[in-house]
């Protein structure tokens, strides 16, 4: 079809659907609200979305406890996803769809964008921390369930395999951001937080977030595991998550999304020092 001719299908001056661009416009806005947060309001979402995410923890070795079947366990772990999106906090791995293309559609600043990740990736340590702790402390029973499965994660060898389990943990969890991005029916949401939660948890894919929860209430419970042993694991797995959301779903996101990106840069080429002086 011709650009032309898609022209006359759709409303929009992009050669586009006109559903796709009124996707583009959601998680551009959507994007550069992110960007645009202030520091406290950057720590205290990430620092819930850690508490909320524990939740979904708490499920996940509840059921793993009584039925040995992380497939059941990553079902319970939705809970988590779930509560995240209805309560609107997130996690650093959901940002890195929408304050990139915010970021280039000129809608933020590289700056903002650090701030954003940073923030909400120590807020949601944090976070998850105080909640291991209290899991921890509540359920004894769990400690065994706890240890076995941190140590799939810290005594996983570097190598393709963990390489691969961690992209695949960073895409995931950026394409269900995008599903749920992607739509405005909640109950379609919530099924994308449960498609989300399984194959994170239920596959035990490498993430770097829901993962360290694990690690950290192993810690608390006394497994001979230690920090430095989190810290090695979770340097690659941080970066290869990054690699996984960004490559094979934000940027594949960007080309299809290139004409509405350039009308964007073209009304908003001054964004970026409007958006430094709002921070002033």
């Amino acid at each position: 079809m011709t650009d032309d001719r898609r022209r006359e299908v759709g409303e929009g001056d992009a050669p586009v659907e006109d559903e796709i661009e009124e996707s583009f416009d959601a998680v551009v806005d959507e994007g550069a609200e992110r960007l645009q947060r202030t520091m406290r309001v950057v720590l205290a979402t990430g620092f819930a979305g850690g508490l909320e995410v524990g939740l979904g923890v708490m499920g996940y070795l509840a059921v793993l406890h009584e039925t040995d079947s992380h497939l059941l366990a990553g079902l319970a772990f939705s809970v988590g996803l779930i509560a995240l999106h209805l309560a609107h906090s997130e996690l650093f791995t959901e940002n890195f769809l929408m304050p990139i293309v915010a970021l280039i559609a000129r809608e933020g600043t590289v700056g903002q964008l650090l701030r954003l990740w940073l923030g909400t990736l120590l807020s949601n340590l944090a976070g998850g921390w105080v909640v291991m702790w209290l899991v921890v402390h509540a359920f004894p029973q769990w400690h065994t369930v706890l240890e076995e499965s941190a140590r799939h994660y810290v005594d996983t060898p570097f190598g393709l395999q963990a390489v691969v389990l961690a992209v695949l943990g960073g895409s995931t969890i950026t394409l269900m951001t995008r599903m749920q991005q992607g739509t405005d029916s909640d109950p379609a949401k919530l099924v994308a937080a449960v498609v989300g939660g399984f194959l994170l948890a239920g596959l035990q894919l490498f993430h770097s977030i829901l993962d360290s929860l694990l690690v950290f209430g192993a810690i608390q419970a006394g497994a001979s595991i230690t920090y430095g042993q989190w810290l090695g694991w979770f340097g690659y797995t941080l970066l290869f998550n990054v690699l996984g959301g960004v490559v094979l779903v934000t940027s594949l996101r960007i080309v299809r999304s290139a004409d509405l990106l350039q009308g964007r840069r073209r009304t908003a080429p001054d964004a970026p020092d409007r958006a430094a002086g709002e921070q002033g």
